[in-house]
């Protein structure tokens, strides 16, 4: 059953070059090698979309994320985008708040869910708000967030070109011990604004954008099927590169989603590489048939085992 709202997380990250090579650069953060961009669908842990880029690309430029938006869009089977029950949010961080990124969603008739910058009018707003204007946040769970509160500051701005319906959202939180405090944290609070256009109540809201973490997971096992090791020279066969460890970061999901159960349906990569694809195995032929035959003291034999017994009852595609 396909969820009611459908969640593309786009996010960028840096990968490291040894080497020269085509397009590698230093960063930000004073390191050398590429910053590609990357969308995620959240719920089923997809990779939709990849773009290799040199490593001196701006962290959450809006044209790269419009770009690799319109190529995950058209990963989504079209009765899915044209189904009127169904929403799309698109969801980015703090940085990703930029106008060219939230007008692109509205004109692809899609929602957004996007960091907002702490500007001193939206600063002035927080310390505004009565004590009764601020409600318990929410674990991923559903349960409360001790610590942290919620409150929407809609009202107190002015948002000139921001596209119609946008809403703000304020989270404020107490650090955690031995947290090192910055210039604006107020009163012991830590803040952090959120910009979207989606209806509905704020604290969900809030709690629905502070998921988008999900997303650093998917680009941690990204890299742990093959994008952190870009082997070519050539700027082109690296991009080529990028979109085959995409492709299997997929596969592996689909393996996961179709085959396994529990804890090895959602691990990373790299444990299911370690517990399942290096499990000793040897193929066996008898009577013009090839027969698997697994090391029986593997500690995750029988779930290899389960997870072929599963392949071969998954119904063939018609035609």
């Amino acid at each position: 059953m396909r969820p009611k709202r459908i969640v593309i997380d786009i996010d960028s990250t840096l990968i490291g070059a040894h080497t020269e090579k085509e397009g590698a650069a230093v960063n930000f953060k004073g390191t050398f090698g590429f910053h590609p961009m990357l969308a995620y669908l959240d719920e089923s842990r997809e990779a939709l979309a990849g773009m290799l880029r040199p490593g001196n690309a701006p962290a959450h430029g809006a044209g790269d994320q419009i770009a690799v938006l319109d190529e995950a869009l058209e990963q989504l089977p079209l009765k899915v985008i044209a189904d009127p029950e169904r929403e799309i949010v698109l969801r980015a961080d703090a940085a990703g708040s930029a106008l060219d990124l939230c007008q692109a969603a509205r004109d692809a008739r899609i929602g957004y869910l996007v960091g907002f910058d702490l500007t001193k009018q939206v600063r002035r707003a927080i310390l505004s708000l009565p004590e009764d204007a601020w409600h318990p946040a929410l674990r991923q769970d559903g349960g409360e967030r001790e610590g942290a509160q919620v409150a929407e500051i809609t009202e107190l701005l002015e948002f000139y070109d921001w596209p119609e319906g946008s809403r703000v959202i304020v989270r404020r939180e107490r650090p955690h011990p031995g947290a090192q405090l910055t210039f604006t944290d107020l009163e012991g609070h830590r803040f952090q604004a959120t910009l979207t256009d989606l209806a509905g109540d704020a604290v969900e809201l809030e709690c629905l954008h502070r998921a988008r973490a999900n997303a650093e997971d998917r680009v941690r096992a990204a890299k742990q099927t093959g994008m952190e090791n870009l082997p070519f020279r050539e700027f082109a066969l690296n991009e080529i590169w990028l979109e085959i460890s995409l492709i299997a970061q997929d596969l592996s999901v689909w393996a996961q989603k179709l085959c396994l159960e529990g804890e090895l349906a959602i691990c990373e990569p790299k444990t299911l590489r370690y517990r399942l694809l290096h499990t000793a195995g040897r193929l066996a032929f008898h009577a013009r048939r090839a027969i698997l035959r697994l090391q029986a003291s593997w500690p995750w034999a029988g779930e290899l085992a389960a997870a072929f017994a599963r392949l071969r009852a998954l119904p063939l595609p018609a035609g």
